[in-house]
């Protein structure tokens, strides 16, 4: 049976914080916390073992199963929301959600991502919409990445746009942030040490090959530049390639999350095709 919940009714300190959660990077980063909304978010992120700290909900109706099992589920403080208050933390106008969850934030530790001899993983530099971030971690689980790294100054995966965007997916796919690709070298330099080839594939529309011309079986980390101003200088020299996706229509590039999601899909067919570390031809 779950806890008894504590009841909210005025926009107090603790309903603040929340809100601050919602809103502020640095709060999260201080409370090591952040919001999740939606069944699907909520479901896979307890399905997959996250912290919970808090669960709050809509005090003024009769909960749905899902909300009940929830609740039943979580770990963490309950606290019954009047529905106005619930409604703002929602984020949706005049639609309540039933249930929110407040999770802890997990360690920014490359050690979380798997490292096998079919790696693929995605690093996505500077992203500056949290919405592009939240896409390419959807992309990154839908065609079975093992983790995506963000790199330097950089749109939040926990911020509540990139949540949503990435429709639970970041809850199935570690999401690492580290400051520089100098971090994520030595990562990958460990790994080629142990035995695990990676190589590392730059997306450009400039790159030096077509992306079905590289050979994506191979244990492989993409990287995605900034949505304005590509890849920084530092992941140019570290890269191993530069792929260009073709293209024959009027516009010189692709959003950053579509083109990540065009070179996962490629990798995805690749392996497919050819089994790991069988030469072509």
């Amino acid at each position: 049976m779950s806890p008894a919940a504590n009841k909210i009714t005025t926009r107090n300190a603790r309903f603040q914080q929340w809100q601050a959660l919602l809103t502020n990077r640095n709060k999260r980063q201080r409370l090591r916390a952040f919001v999740v909304q939606g069944v699907r978010p909520i479901t896979i992120a307890l399905d997959r073992g996250w912290a919970v700290e808090a669960v709050l909900f809509d005090a003024d109706r009769r909960l749905s199963e899902w909300a009940r099992d929830v609740l039943d589920r979580a770990e963490g403080e309950r606290f019954a929301l009047t529905r106005e208050l619930i409604v703002e933390l929602g984020e949706k106008g005049a639609d309540a959600p039933e249930l929110i969850v407040v999770m802890s934030l997990p360690s920014d530790d490359l050690g979380r991502i798997p490292v096998a001899h079919d790696f693929l993983g995605v690093a996505f530099d500077r992203p500056t919409s949290p919405g592009n971030l939240g896409s390419v971690i959807r992309s990154a689980d839908s065609f079975g990445a093992a983790g995506v790294i963000v790199t330097g100054h950089a749109a939040d995966p926990y911020d509540s746009a990139a949540v949503r965007a990435s429709t639970g997916s970041l809850f199935a796919v570690p999401t690492v942030r580290v400051s520089s690709p100098h971090d994520v070298f030595s990562w990958v330099g460990s790994h080629r040490a142990a035995g695990v080839p990676i190589q590392i594939v730059g997306t450009d529309e400039n790159g030096d090959a077509d992306v079905f011309d590289v050979d994506l079986t191979l244990p492989t980390l993409l990287v995605v530049g900034n949505e304005t101003t590509g890849l920084s200088a530092a992941w140019r020299d570290g890269v191993d390639r530069v792929v260009r996706i073709p293209m024959t229509g009027s516009a010189s590039s692709l959003n950053a999350a579509n083109a990540a999601s065009v070179v996962l899909y490629e990798t995805t067919r690749q392996r497919l095709r050819r089994p790991l570390g069988v030469a072509s031809g």
